[in-house]
């Protein structure tokens, strides 16, 4: 078959069942304008060169039968045979002569784009194989893509190119090692209109958490430019995370925003021809600030979820903003191929044993831990030298590092975002690694031994040496749940998304002084009245810190609700109860700026703390921006799961002025289903309990401070810590008498406190006091849980 149809097939004539006529990514594009554009999705148009056309130009030229000879002898895993039998074929197809049905056609279609766009169109030519975007199989990324193609030659060029990269190292590599035939896997090559991104910005995005598998969120990550960079991982870009749930509702629920360096960017090159496209240094003004506004990170989200929705799975998505127009383009639509396809039974947690020495940091990819001999690779020409089981680190990674990736103990990258190669592959691989630290190549020592950790969050560390870890595997199918709920105690954001997979009933403490100790640092006061603070050095930082805001009071209540939205999105629907600040004074005065709006105190532990700062003018315009910070969480981010506790309440009176304070916030008690919790932690909490129930919604019993205050002793003095003890009687019988009168009281009743993540005997204690809930340390969640059940079962409360 020679006809100009079955070389050129339009995106618009095509969809999902044409994939072995155009290839996954062809085929894909075409769905979408044939089905998503009436609800919002742009697809630049354009048009394919069939597979059939592949294959009419391998016969036609005799290229399938040198090909195959060429291959007959290949060792995929000796990377110099591999490198020399690449070459060869890639020239012998880069030097044939396109078959002239074939070329005609590829000039007429590309004529007809240069009636609609102007002459010399500018379009993009990328690879659409047609074992490509199937859910189990990943082969995006491993042909080559080409910008800025302007003219008819440069097409022609373009796609011989386009078809030669069927057959890079890597690609080679990857069917041989998934048993593909090389000559079974045909290549379509799309032809699309540019989107002038060069103008503005472009990137990735995946509807599924990339690192733990959290279906709940669209992953954004962007960078000025074409969007090469982001996808090869040479920029470390902006990262946005968004909830669908509460999008899906017309919220605005944009839970984080992490600004990334975006140091280059691709735009066109002033001349076209070979180097269409340039790269260049962002501007240092521009490195500092997002690439996108919020209305356009909801936008993209909506599309993410529209295209999610239409394909029924989580998608891998690649997006463009005009420069021109302003207009966001779809450009790339795939199945998700990692975490979708993981099987959700099994909960597998690791957890390094001792740390050691941090030689460098930077985005955590999965949550494992990898440790060996440091190689230090600084270019692809030092590949070889690679030794299985070696740690690699290198400045980024492209896919023609494939195959010595695959043999690699943990990676380790300059450069790259959640979106880049090296990520990508390592979650395919499931290797640990860590990306974008700036500086691995020089601070970690070729041969050296070390261990990469990508266990403690989003950000993951290599350690210096090989540290002992462990793996712990726990079968979530068969695990019930007991009546009493067990909750968590969490404070860092960065956790959420994996801690979540932990059987749990929500969360029973969320701290907010680990959001404020890390990402915010100032203090509340010094963000508000900078003029206030003394140090010259310190109103410096503060001004570093809050560059890109409006103010110093915005910072703080974005950065705040931001990581309050994490937790409460990982969590939702279930409970998570968020503890307003409980710094001491001398805590808070820790904090930039801090010491010019601080008492010193020669208590701090019983002093000016808690409740007592919300309604005191020395402290309640910083409260205020907490309760800001809280009501956007709630009412613009629609996270209305989120429950307010107050610490360290010392009488009902308090109690009372607290609530008005917090309605004159915005934060009503009652309305929109606020509910508010009080700590129950000095004994006035627990003699008064009945008082307390018609102030607060819930209680929650905080062990530490009640055994310090009901033992009379400084926890945190060594010369009286023997004689600290939560399962003294008093103490035991105090917790027993509230949780008793709490409940006759119709209120509910949980604990946050130390105890309980401790002593598994505490634990049980509890329960047979018929408590509500148990908020523990994620770590002990899993055994807790299994002795409650047995206890539940011998009390015949299951």
């Amino acid at each position: 078959m020679t006809t100009e149809y079955t070389h050129i097939m339009w995106f618009r004539d095509v969809g999902l069942n044409d994939l072995p006529l155009v290839g996954g990514k062809n085929a894909s594009l075409g769905e979408m304008i044939g089905n998503l554009s009436n609800l919002g999705i742009k697809v630049p148009d354009g048009f394919a060169v069939t597979a059939e056309a592949y294959r009419f130009f391998l016969r036609e030229t005799g290229l399938d039968k040198e090909i195959e000879e060429l291959l007959k002898d290949l060792d995929a895993d000796d990377i110099e045979s591999l490198t020399s039998v690449g070459h060869k074929v890639r020239r012998a197809i880069r030097h044939a002569e396109l078959p002239d049905g074939l070329e005609q056609a590829i000039r007429t279609a590309y004529a007809q784009m240069e009636q609609q766009y102007g002459t010399d169109c500018d379009v993009a030519v990328r690879s659409s194989a047609t074992a490509e975007d199937l859910p189990d199989a990943s082969f995006a990324g491993q042909q080559e893509t080409y910008l800025n193609i302007c003219g008819a030659e440069e097409l022609l060029d373009a796609c011989r190119n386009c078809i030669a990269s069927l057959f890079t190292n890597r690609a080679i590599s990857y069917r041989e090692h998934h048993g593909f035939d090389h000559l079974s896997v045909a290549l379509s090559v799309g032809v699309q209109k540019m989107v002038r991104s060069d103008l503005a910005s472009a990137g990735v995005m995946f509807t599924i958490s990339t690192e733990t598998g959290f279906r709940d969120v669209v992953l954004i990550n962007g960078a000025w430019g074409l969007g090469e960079n982001v996808v090869r991982g040479a920029v470390n870009p902006d990262e946005f995370f968004v909830f669908k749930p509460t999008l899906k509702q017309d919220y605005r629920p944009i839970l984080s925003k992490h600004i990334g360096s975006k140091q280059k960017k691709i735009i066109y090159s002033v001349n076209n021809g070979p180097q269409a496209t340039r790269e260049i240094a962002v501007p240092k003004e521009d490195q500092k600030r997002l690439c996108l506004e919020d209305d356009e990170v909801l936008s993209l989200a909506r599309m993410a979820c529209t295209i999610e929705d239409h394909y029924g799975r989580p998608m891998d998505i690649e997006w463009a903003k005009d420069g021109k127009t302003g207009e966001l383009f779809i450009v790339q639509a795939r199945p998700e191929t990692v975490q979708s396809a993981l099987q959700g039974n099994v909960l597998e947690e690791y957890h390094l044993q001792q740390r050691g020495e941090i030689l460098a940091r930077g985005r955590a990819v999965g949550s494992k831990i990898g440790a060996g001999r440091a190689m230090v690779i600084k270019g692809a020409s030092e590949i070889s030298r690679f030794q299985s089981g070696s740690v690699l680190v290198t400045d980024m990674t492209d896919p023609d590092w494939e195959p010595v990736m695959k043999k690699a103990a943990a990676i380790v990258t300059n450069r790259g975002g959640r979106t880049c190669h090296a990520a990508i592959v390592s979650r395919e691989l499931g290797i640990p690694c860590v990306i974008g630290t700036g500086d691995a190549t020089s601070v970690v020592t070729d041969g050296s031994p070390v261990t990469v950790c990508c266990a403690e969050g989003e950000t993951g560390f290599v350690y210096h040496d090989e540290l002992p870890f462990e793996i712990k595997k726990t079968n979530l199918e068969t695990l019930q749940r007991p009546r009493t709920k067990i909750m968590m105690n969490l404070g860092n954001p960065e956790q959420a998304l994996g801690l979540r997979r932990i059987p749990n009933d929500g969360v029973g403490l969320a701290r907010l002084e680990f959001i404020i100790n890390t990402a915010i640092k100032a203090h509340p006061m010094a963000l508000l009245h900078p003029e206030r603070v003394t140090r010259e050095d310190e109103r410096d930082k503060i001004a570093e810190l809050i560059a890109g805001y409006p103010d110093g009071s915005e910072f703080f209540v974005d950065q705040l609700s931001q990581g309050v939205a994490t937790l409460a999105g990982a969590f939702y629907p279930n409970d998570v109860i968020v503890r307003m600040s409980d710094f001491k004074s001398n805590e808070y005065a820790n904090l930039l700026g801090g010491r010019d709006f601080e008492p010193e105190e020669s208590n701090p532990m019983i002093g000016f703390r808690g409740a007592s700062r919300y309604y005191d003018e020395r402290y309640r315009e910083g409260f205020m921006l907490e309760c800001r910070a809280m009501k956007r969480v709630r009412e613009d981010m629609g996270l209305k799961n989120v429950k307010l506790m107050i610490p360290f309440c010392r009488t009902v009176e308090e109690g009372r002025r607290v609530v008005d304070v917090m309605a004159h916030a915005g934060l009503e008690r009652g309305k929109d289903g606020l509910e508010l919790y009080v700590m129950c932690e000095i004994p006035s909490n627990v003699v008064l309990a009945e008082e307390f129930a018609e102030v607060f919604d819930g209680f929650s019993i905080g062990s530490n401070d009640l055994t310090q205050l009901l033992l009379g002793l400084d926890r945190d003095s060594e010369i009286v810590a023997h004689l600290y003890d939560e399962r003294n009687e008093a103490v035991k019988r105090m917790i027993a008498d509230v949780i008793r009168r709490v409940k006759a009281a119709g209120c509910k009743i949980g604990i946050c406190g130390q105890a309980p993540s401790d002593y598994p005997e505490f634990a049980e204690f509890l329960v047979e006091c018929g408590i509500d809930s148990i908020s523990l340390n994620p770590d002990t969640v899993l055994t807790t849980t299994l002795s409650i059940l047995e206890l539940e079962e011998k009390l015949g409360r299951s």
